[in-house]
């Protein structure tokens, strides 16, 4: 939908035939576009094909979430967290977690930590190959997204081997994990997936990465600078392809990351081109990383003994009324940390995650606040496409790899 603006004044348009009849046009690109991810509305202004001005309109997904955690108990928040991002929803699980742990006090076994880890990587490549395939649609490379979602679907049955489904899984819980890995059938999984990825993986750089069509709809495009970046409070991908070498598992190391040997790949091109060879280098290194979780699991406790958030063992809930009574409470009462409030910053596939948890004392949380890459990331979608071409903004809302559910929320 196109609007001209148009002087009316019949004598205005007499004094010079020079000026033309218009200045600008007002372009609305979605909210059903395809190529805004979701339903994200832009309004473009235009002067033929080159854009003046853009302005992101959000919140046709508004679900309230931050304000529906409010009146559910600690536990029973984490599957709202995986509607945030449903690209990545171990990531977001974790991230919830690793706050209400550090608002109680818990330690988390390292079996558990190694499993968050390893779950949380795979994580990492579903998104990265849905939105390679996507963006691949995007532009133009119509094929990729078959390539994508056939790698994707590998990682969604690893999913439900430990969690019961593919999407939406809900398995970390405060304290752990809600029940342990089968090692018998979800390891060789996961150790069949590690073996072909890497040849899937120079399959994609083949298809994409020294294709002239794609590095002339994306070199040059998009640029995002440091300094941008930094006044942004732009993260992940889209900040290390801009030169900064920042990753939260890094420089804040989070359930054992500080056990895994891992690069963390940095480009200075700042533009659409480079956030794409920088998740792809991404998905190499998760690869690394999942490979040393699972050739160096841990054995024991899958969940803290803390009993303020962990059931007595199965066997003793049969013959102990009072571990009966125990799992009972926790079941309508939660989890009550003391008076306080709690955030850990977590690196999701789209950039730096963490929840604010703010406690009164009681079983639910007074205040939950999220800090959204997505959200953080779209802000700097009208830096990257003013004086580029409309064909450009495209390309450019790809590369920030949004999601809509973690936009609204």
């Amino acid at each position: 939908m196109a609007t001209t603006r148009q002087d009316p004044s019949p004598e205005a348009a007499q004094e010079t035939t020079e000026e033309p009849l218009y200045e600008h046009v007002d372009f609305h690109m979605g909210p059903q576009h395809p190529s805004t991810h979701g339903v994200l509305h832009v309004e473009l202004t235009v002067d033929g094909e080159t854009v003046v001005d853009c302005r992101p309109s959000i919140g046709f997904l508004h679900t309230g979430m931050e304000k529906l955690a409010e009146s559910k108990l600690y536990y029973q928040v984490t599957p709202i967290t995986d509607r945030m991002d449903y690209l990545s929803p171990m990531t977001n699980n974790m991230a919830w977690c690793l706050s209400v742990e550090k608002l109680l006090g818990i330690e988390v076994p390292p079996r558990a930590q190694i499993v968050r880890v390893l779950l949380a990587e795979l994580s990492r490549l579903n998104s990265h190959l849905i939105w390679t395939g996507t963006n691949g649609l995007d532009i133009g490379a119509l094929s990729m997204v078959m390539y994508g979602f056939r790698e994707r679907d590998m990682i969604l049955e690893m999913f439900d081997e430990v969690a019961g489904q593919r999407m939406n899984p809900s398995y970390m819980t405060p304290g752990g994990i809600w029940c342990d890995i089968n090692e018998d059938t979800f390891i060789p999984k996961v150790r069949d997936f590690l073996k072909v990825f890497p040849s899937r993986l120079a399959d994609y750089h083949r298809l994409l990465t020294k294709n002239p069509i794609w590095r002339a709809r994306m070199k040059g495009v998009g640029i995002l600078d440091a300094e941008q970046c930094e006044r942004y409070s732009v993260t992940g991908p889209m900040l290390r392809a801009a030169g900064v070498d920042y990753d939260v598992r890094k420089k804040e190391p989070y359930s054992s990351y500080e056990q895994f040997e891992f690069d963390v790949p940095v480009r200075d091109g700042c533009d659409c081109y480079d956030r794409y060879l920088n998740r792809m280098d991404e998905m190499a290194e998760s690869v690394r990383i999942c490979k040393q979780a699972v050739d160096n699991m841990p054995s024991g406790r899958w969940i803290t003994e803390d009993r303020r958030v962990a059931l007595p063992p199965r066997d003793t809930l049969h013959r102990d009324m009072h571990a009966l009574i125990h799992h009972f409470w926790i079941i309508s009462n939660g989890y009550c940390p003391p008076k306080g409030q709690a955030y850990v910053p977590t690196e999701s596939p789209k950039g730096e995650i963490g929840f604010l948890v703010v406690s009164d004392g009681t079983n639910k949380p007074l205040r939950m606040r999220v800090r959204p890459p997505s959200l953080i990331n779209l802000q700097v979608l009208p830096e990257m496409v003013k004086g580029r071409l409309i064909a450009d903004v495209v390309a450019c809302i790809a590369s920030t790899d949004i999601v809509l559910g973690e936009v609204d929320r």
